[in-house]
């Protein structure tokens, strides 16, 4: 039987590595204290340095690149709505009504 596959939030991976990174401590044994694989820690750390240097949003979902891809599809759909509603009701006023 399998186990079902853990999620993590934002807040728990920045934490992650925030703890890994200071001085008296390893990752092997932040990855220990949190119940984490050694890799996945490791995976983050490289995920938020590759982040902060692409000037992108770290773990906005599982981490993935899709994930990144849809963040902004999101947001140029939400974009692309407004400026309709706000050509339509320009429309409103430019067309006469029908008596």
């Amino acid at each position: 039987m399998t186990q079902p596959r853990r999620q993590f939030s934002r807040e728990f991976k920045d934490e992650a590595v925030r703890l890994s990174e200071r001085p008296d401590t390893t990752v092997r044994q932040t990855a220990n204290d949190l119940g984490i694989r050694e890799k996945m820690l490791h995976r983050w750390r490289s995920e938020k340095r590759d982040s902060q240097q692409d000037g992108t949003q770290f773990a906005p979902g599982q981490g993935h690149r899709r994930d990144e891809e849809l963040e902004q599809l999101t947001r140029e759909n939400q974009r692309l709505r407004l400026e309709c509603d706000v050509l339509k009701k320009a429309m409103a006023f430019v067309l006469p009504r029908p008596n």
